[in-house]
């Protein structure tokens, strides 16, 4: 009885037509396949090397000794690391520059967002021309600002004089070669920045800025009480990406140089950077080893303050 039923349901039952299961697995895979290439491409030339990368930081791998590049040595190049009193000040100088470079940046770029979300004639003109000093190539960029922060015919140092300030050696110096580094920094990166907030600030409702005039608001506490709390996420995201770039900071350092060897970041090494340093380890003195142990650093370094910036985020929401 049981078995005629069933077998009346399924007789009662439509058959699926082939083209109905064609079109559930189109939506199920198509999603998978159209992600795929970045996927394989992200594989090949990001993680592929990252996880190369990371073997070779536990080798003794060294251009100079044929056979070195089996030999393993653990965790030696790391604790080498620890001694090493150039991977430290590279670390300083890292440190020194980025915040040198991320915080005037950033508080720029708001400024300058809040002055672009006005309404004024060109305005599309001059949001396009903001994003003009990022899309000039960075040694285009660095050549003319080390003309600019010249020793003796250098334009900065003509400013200054006009306020009775010597003539700086902006390279010789640790903090000048900093600041000057910075400079460049914020110059290519402000507008971008600028462009986010402005994109961030448009989508907040116009009805709080017309409620908060008619109760006596000026533009000032308007732009305290209203648009810095609303842009909060995007804040915190040009917080966490201006950070991770001023720890990868590569180009910048390099072409500021004078000297023979510009991976050395100076005479005394006043302006080398975490990357510069492991560039010098390896293509300069061909310890592919240790060189890879100091990229490994850089990228646990820039996951530690990632990690801090987010616990930081989370605590002010909390604390909200």
């Amino acid at each position: 009885m049981a078995a005629s039923t069933a077998a009346a349901r399924g007789a009662r039952a439509p058959a699926r037509p082939a083209g109905h299961r064609w079109h559930r697995l189109d939506r199920t895979v198509s999603p998978y396949l159209y992600l795929s290439p970045f996927f394989l491409v992200f594989g090949v030339f990001g993680l592929f090397p990252m996880l190369y990368t990371g073997y070779v930081s536990f080798t003794a791998w060294r251009a100079d000794r044929p056979g070195s590049e089996g030999q393993w040595v653990g965790f030696e190049n790391y604790r080498k690391l620890l001694d090493d009193p150039f991977f430290w000040n590279a670390v300083k100088n890292t440190l020194g520059i980025g915040v040198l470079a991320t915080v005037p940046q950033l508080l720029l770029a708001l400024g300058l967002a809040h002055l672009l979300n006005y309404r004024m004639r060109g305005r599309t003109l001059m949001r396009l021309g903001v994003l003009l000093p990022n899309v000039t190539s960075v040694a285009a960029v660095t050549l003319i600002f080390v003309q600019l922060f010249g020793r003796d015919f250098g334009m900065v140092n003509w400013f200054l004089s006009l306020f009775g300030v010597d003539h700086i050696d902006w390279q010789a110096g640790t903090l000048s070669s900093w600041s000057a580094i910075a400079a460049i920094v914020t110059w290519r990166w402000t507008g971008y920045n600028a462009l986010l907030y402005l994109a961030a600030m448009q989508s907040v409702p116009f009805e709080l800025y017309e409620a908060a005039a008619l109760d006596g608001a000026s533009r000032w506490r308007q732009f305290r009480s209203i648009t810095i709390p609303m842009l909060r996420p995007t804040i915190l995201f040009t917080v966490i990406v201006s950070t991770i770039g001023a720890l990868q900071l590569f180009g910048e350092p390099m072409l500021f140089s004078q000297q023979q060897d510009p991976t050395t970041g100076g005479s005394q090494h006043q302006f080398q950077t975490l990357a510069l340093y492991s560039y010098n380890q390896f293509w300069g003195r061909f310890k592919y080893g240790y060189g890879a142990a100091i990229s490994w650093a850089m990228f646990l370094l820039i996951v530690l303050v990632a990690v801090v910036n987010f616990l930081a985020a989370r605590r002010m929401r909390g604390a909200e």
